[in-house]
């Protein structure tokens, strides 16, 4: 009886914490030539999107009970091309988490891209 409420509370734990995920799936827009493409960002890994370098730290995804939501935590970091007799630089542009339902709410202030997040897988 004992071991059944606890196996009962252990699976109901686990199903009200939100899902973690190994790649986080953004989505970058060229505000140029208008093209959107879908990324898969490796969590600790940078990834190149145009001249931005982005890192995903934490990728998390609401329980299927619960309102859907997708919270990405991201690093993003511009390389622009160097100028004559200064060498590139590395321009941290962004930190902070992204949101599914309201990809308004980011941060990312770049003139050339736009990111948001997608899913968590």
């Amino acid at each position: 009886m004992i071991r059944t409420i606890l196996v009962t509370l252990a699976l109901s734990f686990a199903a009200m914490t939100p899902a973690l995920a190994d790649n986080a799936i953004v989505r970058g827009l060229d505000k140029h030539t208008g093209h959107a493409r879908d990324y898969a960002l490796p969590l600790g890994r940078a990834v190149r999107i145009g001249t931005l370098e982005v890192i995903a730290r934490a990728c998390q995804k609401s329980a299927p009970e619960e309102a859907p939501e997708v919270k990405i935590y991201v690093e993003v970091f511009d390389h622009p091309p160097a100028v004559a007799n200064q060498p590139a630089q590395r321009n941290e542009i962004f930190h902070g988490w992204l949101f599914a339902s309201s990809p308004g709410l980011n941060a990312v202030q770049h003139p050339v891209y736009d990111l948001w997040a997608i899913d968590c897988r």
